[in-house]
């Protein structure tokens, strides 16, 4: 039996009262688009927390309270992009959404983080660099529960999680962006690669 399928995730904040909720959405608006034109202006590897509290014009603190962490800003930056992929694998027509055969599910589960990837890489790659901070982000959670699912409705033969987080160790995205922008190497091989993989480990007849 697979577990429930969770709601698309973000950024989440603790509830406070309607007026300084209000407050804190508007603040952390104008942060996020200081941000995304420090990003646009000077590359993702330039935004860093004490850089976007001088463009903000605010203190360092307010920055950490608001994201927590240099990964949590760049998570929150991949906010939008990040549920528009999960609500689509979550809730989205087949064959990457519900309907379909968990391997072809997984299947366009794979090119479609590939795109993303390719689209995103370059603050997916800030939003990981803390290692271990970015398997407990929320999305990355929700990734490798879908992929756990799919795994166990597909009735793998060995542990759903670990074969989860093997497969997925292929989305990385060193591997991805180092793969297509150093190597050359096409999303339509980068996608074939995927599906090898796959296919594979779920269906070795096939």
């Amino acid at each position: 039996m697979t577990n429930p399928r969770p709601d698309p995730v973000g950024i989440n904040f603790a509830p406070g009262p309607p007026i300084a909720r209000a407050d804190a959405v508007r603040n952390r608006e104008r942060l996020i688009c200081s941000a995304r034109e420090i990003v646009r202006t000077e590359g993702a590897a330039a935004l860093t927390m004490e850089r976007l509290a001088q463009h903000a014009g605010v203190g360092k603190g307010t920055v950490f309270r608001r994201f927590g962490s240099r990964s949590g800003l760049m998570f929150a930056l991949l906010d939008e992009a990040e549920k528009e992929i999960q609500h689509g694998y979550l809730f989205g027509p087949p064959p990457l959404g519900p309907g379909a055969p968990p391997l072809d599910r997984l299947l366009a589960y794979g090119e479609a983080r590939l795109r993303f990837l390719l689209e995103h890489g370059d603050l997916q790659l800030q939003a990981e660099r803390e290692p271990f901070e970015s398997f407990r982000a929320p999305p990355r959670i929700v990734e490798h529960t879908h992929v756990t699912n799919l795994l166990t409705e597909a009735q793998v033969t060995i542990d759903p999680r670990l074969l989860a987080y093997s497969l997925l160790s292929c989305l990385a995205t060193p591997n991805v962006l180092y793969q297509h922008h150093s190597q050359g190497i096409s999303l339509d091989d980068l996608v074939a690669a995927w599906e090898y993989l796959v296919i594979r480990s779920v269906a070795p007849g096939r």
